[in-house]
This record gives C-alpha cells, structure tokens and sequence, in this order.
C-alpha cells in the first residue's frame, strides 16, 4: 500500500472529511500539523505549490485537496492508488 501524507490544520473542517474518508477505507495515514509549525507549512507549499490544507499525497503523487480525494473515490480511482505497491 502507499504511503498517504495529509497537511491539515485542527480547524479545517475539509481536514476533518478527508481524514474521515480515510479511515472509512482503513487508510493509516501519517497527518501533519502546520497550524503551529511553519517550517512544516513551508516544506508543505513548497511540495504540493498551495498554501491551502488539506494537501494529500498518496506515495509521490499529489491527490490535492479534500474534493480531489471524494472526486477520485467516486470516480474509483481512489483504491487503486491506494493500493498502487501492495
């Protein structure tokens, strides 16, 4: 299975569905706090070129934010990319 990295905030209620998407698949995920941290949002922008949260990556691949994960489970995609190494 990939590995899946979520830049969130405490406060983002798209953090919020995006995690609960997540863990309604079983996904482990490793989250990554950038309200109090902003060397963490930097590396953050600097990886996925937005500034916004949630950014998710599943392995290398950049999904975006919280619709681009919902609009690649309705479309499908998303086990798949999930699943891409196992």
């Amino acid at each position: 299975m990939n590995d899946v990295v979520i830049y969130t905030t405490p406060y983002c209620p798209f953090c919020w569905r995006a995690k609960g998407l997540l863990e309604k698949k079983s996904v482990d995920y490793d989250e990554i706090d950038v309200s109090t941290d902003p060397e963490a949002r930097r590396r953050m922008m600097e990886r996925a070129g937005g500034h916004t949260v949630p950014q998710i990556f599943i392995g290398e691949r950049h999904v975006g934010g919280c619709d681009e994960l919902y609009e690649l489970d309705f479309d499908g995609e998303l086990d798949t990319l999930l699943g891409a190494s196992a």
